[in-house]
């Protein structure tokens, strides 16, 4: 898991489509998930921010509502020296609890691409 270094602004990387995507997003939900990452970028967790299952500890989703619907964006704090932005969507299923499989599909490919680049970037980390 990341270091927490008060003060010391961690790299945000984005994966995929993942920036263009939340850019698509109206522009409160946009300020919202921006300023959540900041902070998560600082080492703090959002009270937006809630654990993302099935992938383990260190993957979360930021969640925002507004009046077009739920908006997510999904990053991972598993690496030592940086912040990856996974999968940024728009949660389709206003009634249902569950997220497109489709959706958790691309988040689970995405953080093995954070990986590999991640080691491309830093190296790898030690267990």
């Amino acid at each position: 898991m990341r270091e927490h270094r008060p003060g010391n602004e961690t790299p945000l990387h984005w994966v995929g489509s993942s920036k263009r995507d939340l850019l698509a997003f109206p522009e409160e939900v946009v300020d919202n998930v921006g300023y959540a990452l900041g902070l998560v970028q600082y080492g703090g967790h959002p009270p937006s921010a809630k654990p993302w299952k099935g992938l383990g500890a260190g993957v979360f989703e930021i969640v925002e509502d507004d009046g077009s619907g739920t908006y997510r964006a999904v990053y991972t704090v598993r690496f030592r020296q940086a912040v990856y932005v996974l999968h940024a969507f728009q949660k389709k299923s206003p009634s249902g609890v569950r997220t497109a499989r489709t959706d958790v599909a691309l988040v689970e490919k995405r953080l093995k691409d954070a990986v590999r680049d991640y080691e491309e970037r830093y190296g790898k980390e030690k267990s």
